[in-house]
């Protein structure tokens, strides 16, 4: 169940972002899908802790596949499926390799590498995708404030999902 949800999130993410005006929250401009994007991080390393490194790899190919997929089905122009495949790839597998090598509690190890993988994720995505590099969506005025509200938005649903996984470790250990 866990991998349908890690899929069908990316996919609705990409929904979301296409089907609605990015946000504005105070400086910050964030997509609509930037929300979900935050809890596939949550979601991969909880695939990667029941089904290993290995299949973790193997879910990402799928999952890249069927986002870039859904993105270009969507409308988004190829600067868009182009940085979002890209910045997918690179995101992902930090994330997976830092998760690997933390030897801490599952809830570190997820707020760490999804840390990490949300900024290599937010950078990319906005630089390659949005700034006039690629498809010219945002102004280079815009893309310091672009970058950073998908950073605020996406470690905020890493916490929160961090917070579900500390309340199930201690309902686990309290029952």
């Amino acid at each position: 169940m866990i991998v349908v949800l890690y899929l069908l999130i990316i996919i609705i993410a990409n929904l979301l972002t296409t089907s609605f005006a990015p946000l504005i929250i105070g400086p910050f401009v964030v997509t609509l899908g930037t929300f979900l994007v935050g809890a596939t991080f949550v979601l991969r390393d909880l695939v990667q802790n029941r089904y290993g490194r290995k299949n973790t790899y193997l879910l990402i190919v799928l999952a890249l596949i069927l986002s870039a997929i859904s993105s270009y089905l969507l409308g988004d122009t190829i600067w868009i499926v182009f940085a979002s495949a890209v910045s997918f790839v690179l995101s992902e597998s930090t994330d997976t390799e830092i998760y690997t090598r933390l030897n801490l509690p599952i809830a570190y190890k997820v707020a760490y590498s999804g840390i990490v993988g949300g900024v290599l994720d937010s950078v990319v995505f906005v630089v390659i995708g949005l700034s006039p590099i690629g498809a010219g969506l945002i102004p280079w005025s815009i893309v310091p404030f672009a970058i950073l509200g998908q950073i605020v938005v996406k470690t905020a649903m890493q916490l929160v999902g961090v917070g579900g996984i500390l309340v199930g470790e201690c309902v686990r250990q309290n029952p």
